[in-house]
């Protein structure tokens, strides 16, 4: 009798502290690959350390919360480099566009913020709340950036997989003119190795086949879901117009490889050739972007209202403080000359 009112009193104790230590664990990000450079171009790297941006004003956030407002308010497209500061027209061999060496430029303020959310060794839970962050698509794409640097090949399917249908639209060129969807960058990611003038970590062979099978099953299975599901990444916009989700298969994907290497010789190179083959604007993406700058607008007002109310509550409590020590400093001048 003894023994078993034992098993049962100490059974349930073990129970109750085995998962806090395992979702403690689990909330821990590894870094794979190179822990020193996050896996960054050494070119891009050096410049983000160098730059009087990162040393000076970025030094000065310590927390998440503080980086992901920086984001908001600075990042305006993905690129390495900031547009027109690397002229690369002409150059061959290991000077090239592509790979990212031998002419350096400004480096973007992204990828700054990204190389600072490195310094700041994000959690599991950090980076989920960038990948649903409601803000800005900017935050969003970030975190997928951070991802593709900084974790194992074979886990990133398993991070993307959620929103590889994903609609919310971004442009990740500098100056705009390559408007597409949070679900094509994040395909991109998995089937493109070169990011406009960088590289990002190689994937090994076997487990690219790996991705681009399980793509293919996930295509499959959104095609049997939502037969009638409009992928916005491709040619339509609208009902009637463009791929489903059954249409991005191996020949949609060697479309995408070859339509980001065209943009890649467009944009590095021939820097003056940038605005020609831009592709036409549709209604339906107008109205949209109409919509999130009206958005975009009203939250910015909404945050230099609540600015200017601190501000003055700022205001009031100094002119009080001021006060209080006026009423002390003649209290005290009071004092002394009656015991004068």
């Amino acid at each position: 009798m003894c023994t078993v009112c034992t098993k049962t009193t100490h059974f349930p104790e073990n129970n109750l502290q085995k998962p806090a230590k395992t979702s403690k664990q689990h909330n821990v990000l590894p870094i794979w690959g190179n822990e020193q450079t996050m896996n960054l171009n050494p070119l891009i790297l050096a410049n983000i350390q160098g730059s009087s941006y990162f040393k000076v004003h970025l030094f000065k956030l310590k927390t998440y919360h503080e980086v992901v407002d920086e984001i908001y308010y600075q990042v305006k497209h993905l690129e390495p480099w900031e547009r027109g500061s690397r002229k690369t027209a002409g150059q061959t061999g290991m000077c090239g566009g592509v790979r990212g060496v031998g002419a350096g430029g400004i480096v973007s303020t992204a990828f700054c913020l990204l190389y600072k959310l490195y310094t700041l060794r994000l959690t599991r839970k950090q980076v989920n709340g960038l990948l649903q962050h409601t803000d800005s698509p900017y935050i969003r794409a970030l975190g997928f950036m951070y991802i593709r640097y900084t974790q194992p090949p074979a886990d990133l399917f398993d991070w993307y997989v959620d929103y590889l249908d994903d609609e919310e639209e971004i442009d990740p060129r500098a100056g705009g003119g390559g408007p597409t969807t949070i679900g094509a960058l994040v395909r991109q990611m998995l089937i493109k190795l070169d990011w406009f003038s960088t590289l990002f970590p190689r994937i090994p062979v076997p487990i690219q086949k790996q991705i681009e099978q399980k793509m293919g099953e996930h295509n499959r299975q959104m095609s049997v879901s939502k037969p009638a599901a409009v992928y916005r990444g491709g040619s339509g916009g609208g009902p009637g117009g463009g791929a489903g989700a059954a249409g991005y298969g191996s020949s949609r994907m060697e479309a995408d490889r070859r339509e980001h290497d065209d943009r890649d010789r467009r944009d590095y190179g021939d820097i003056d050739r940038y605005s020609k083959d831009r592709p036409a604007k549709r209604d339906d993406r107008d109205r949209d972007r109409d919509r999130d700058r009206d958005r975009d607008r009203e939250r910015d007002k909404d945050r230099r209202d609540r600015d200017r109310e601190r501000e003055r509550e700022r205001d009031r409590r100094d002119k009080h403080r001021d006060r209080s020590r006026e009423r002390y400093r003649q209290r005290s001048r009071s004092r002394d000359r009656r015991y004068r």
